[in-house]
């Protein structure tokens, strides 16, 4: 009896920011319908995006900033409430008035990158969300980095030397740029197996049959 050919992994480029509520609501989905599929197997990368590559060192206040983006403090409280029902639901916890500042996310993408090369990218970026949306940390400090390089077993040193120079600074800044060239305009996206985009925090039962219906698509290819 033939053996059917060994199924590829899905491919799921995350775009995403660490700074966005959405796309830490999005990871989590993400993790629940990927448990939903037992079945395929998943490649998980995260791409980096600045949602404001213009916010200087130190960040800015993180209220005043959406507020003058949005319309109004009144808009940004009430969106705030519904991502706190949102993150209910699932385990997501967000202490918006612990979460003072809108930091600068380059050093955060630089260290999800090194941490990708050592086998933890998806995990690295999980603990960068929680650190900034459930416990308040500045994830612009290098400080903070270092820890959370530290908590998923990176060498602190040179994560620190590295932090100190500009390492993966314009090769970051260069993949933000790819990604609005593609189209990028919103995250977090959902790039699966460089075909096809799904945009935003889509619910866990979506992305279960999104991925259920790119592997039966892949099947069929497999046996011609």
């Amino acid at each position: 009896m033939a053996l059917a050919p060994a199924a590829d992994p899905i491919r799921i480029d995350i775009v995403s920011d660490v700074i966005c509520p959405w796309c830490f609501l999005g990871k989590r989905r993400l993790d629940l319908a990927l448990k939903m599929v037992p079945e395929i197997p998943f490649e998980i990368v995260f791409r980096p995006f600045q949602l404001d590559p213009t916010i200087p060192d130190g960040g800015v206040d993180r209220r005043e900033r959406l507020a003058a983006k949005f319309g109004g403090i009144d808009r940004v409280r009430a969106t705030e409430e519904r991502l706190v029902e949102l993150g209910r639901e699932i385990g997501v916890a967000f202490h918006w008035d612990e979460v003072r500042l809108s930091p600068n996310t380059l050093d955060a993408h630089r260290l999800i990158r090194w941490a990708t090369e050592a086998g933890v990218g998806a995990a690295m970026a999980d603990r960068l969300f929680e650190m900034y949306f459930s416990e308040g940390r500045d994830i612009g400090d290098a400080a903070v980095l270092v820890e959370a390089a530290g908590e998923l077993g990176l060498d602190t040193a040179l994560v620190a030397e590295r932090l100190g120079s500009e390492i993966d600074a314009d090769s970051i800044r260069e993949e933000v740029e790819e990604a609005q060239r593609i189209g990028v305009t919103g995250v977090p996206c959902f790039i699966l197996d460089r075909r096809y985009a799904v945009m935003g925090a889509q619910e866990v039962e979506v992305l279960a049959d999104a991925f259920k219906q790119l592997a039966e698509e892949k099947r069929i290819a497999r046996i011609g």
